[in-house]
């Protein structure tokens, strides 16, 4: 539950014009994404917010942030790319949110010039998601000595939560974009080298992966894709039939897919592709917004400043089951069933082990007190 406070600060226009967006937002997510469970269900989303925030383009508005967080505060934990070195928009987003209950998780800058300067990020609600204390950038193995290797343009970050019953492992990404092309070569061997590196990984520790970001990746049928499928993650089947997460929606660039090892792990048919442009900087809204761009000195068109507010991504969110409690339980009455048909009854308490009888106990008492009798007869003689 964003808070608002700061809106106050505004000149009453700008209040309510972001009153206005900021409800609009809330009827719009009310009707596109489930609600929140306390236990039952994770919402899980990704969003590329584009040069979130990068001084080349002008800060946001600050109506920008609330809108944004709106949006975070829909989902239980969010994988955030493009966060940029400097981490003061990261943070008035956290404020916004309320950071005694949401926190984040971010990398160091990937430097040099395909990193841009980027960071990649979780943002998660602790009241219903926990980290569980291991993070890290991967990097690509070499596999034979003086072996030269391309690194990953933005290193991908991977860290371990846990929410009610389901423990994963969650690796969020912003692969290569290189040429305007569906098969780059640089973009393809990233997404190979990703999906060999966790497979290996999954199969080591029989722990729940899922793999998410922005992977530029065309279209469905690319072979872009197919190296990410044949790494043994799977597009949950609610994705597959929703359409792209660029603003035109005809792109497929961001994606979340699953690598499931344990019976405690899998998805509702729920998920969705957010589309905040339905109720906030509209194409209606251009006039509202002409004094902003004259004061930024925009060049860009309405249509591509707005994305330097929001983004050029739309939101991809899907929902995950947490609760598998009445599993466990008919499990459990499976198994007592199959002891009991093989003469193995489960015990109703725990075993403790051999009682010992008082018998020998007293038997040995008086062993000991002959031998003492014993004794005191040797010394008289």
């Amino acid at each position: 539950m964003p808070f608002y406070p700061t809106l106050k600060r505004e000149e009453p226009a700008i209040q309510r014009r972001a009153a206005e967006g900021v409800l609009r937002l809330k009827s719009q997510l009310s009707a596109e994404v489930p609600s929140r469970t306390v236990d039952s269900t994770l919402l899980l989303g990704t969003w590329n917010i584009r040069e979130f925030d990068s001084p080349k383009y002008g800060d946001r508005l600050r109506e920008s942030y609330f809108y944004i967080a709106e949006v975070v505060s829909r989902f239980d934990l969010v994988a955030i790319q493009e966060v940029r070195g400097d981490l003061k928009a990261l943070k008035r987003l956290l404020s916004i949110l309320g950071d005694q209950y949401w926190d984040y998780l971010v990398t160091d800058v990937t430097l040099g010039r395909s990193g841009n300067d980027e960071r990649l990020a979780f943002v998660y609600d602790t009241r219903k998601v926990r980290f569980e204390g291991l993070a890290g950038e991967l990097v690509i193995p070499v596999k034979q000595k003086d072996e030269l290797v391309i690194q990953f343009a933005r290193t991908p970050y991977i860290a371990g939560f846990r929410s009610a019953w389901t423990r994963f492992n969650l690796c969020t990404v912003h692969i290569y974009y290189g040429t305007s092309k569906p098969l780059d070569p640089r973009r393809l061997k990233e997404i190979e080298d990703l999906a060999e590196m966790l497979k290996v990984m999954a199969e080591k520790s029989a722990e729940n992966y899922i793999v998410l970001g922005d992977f530029n990746i065309f279209q469905r049928g690319d072979a872009t894709l197919a190296a990410l499928e044949r790494g043994g993650f799977r597009v949950p089947d609610e994705l597959r039939e929703l359409p792209g997460s660029n603003v035109k929606q005809d792109k497929h660039y961001d994606q979340i897919a699953t690598l499931a090892q344990t019976t405690r792990f899998g998805t509702t048919s729920r998920a969705g592709i957010l589309d905040f442009y339905k109720s906030v900087y509209r194409n209606i809204d251009e006039e509202a917004y002409a004094a902003e761009m004259k004061e930024q000195k925009s060049k860009e068109s309405y249509q591509q400043w707005r994305t330097y507010q929001m983004s050029d991504h739309l939101v991809m969110w899907l929902e995950l089951k947490t609760d598998f409690g009445t599993e466990y339980l008919n499990e459990l009455l499976e198994n007592s069933a199959t002891n009991v048909a093989f003469g193995q009854p489960i015990p109703e308490e725990p075993p403790r082990g051999p009682k010992k009888s008082a018998g020998p106990k007293r038997k040995t008492a008086k062993r000991k007190k002959s031998t003492r009798k014993k004794k005191r007869k040797s010394s008289k003689t």
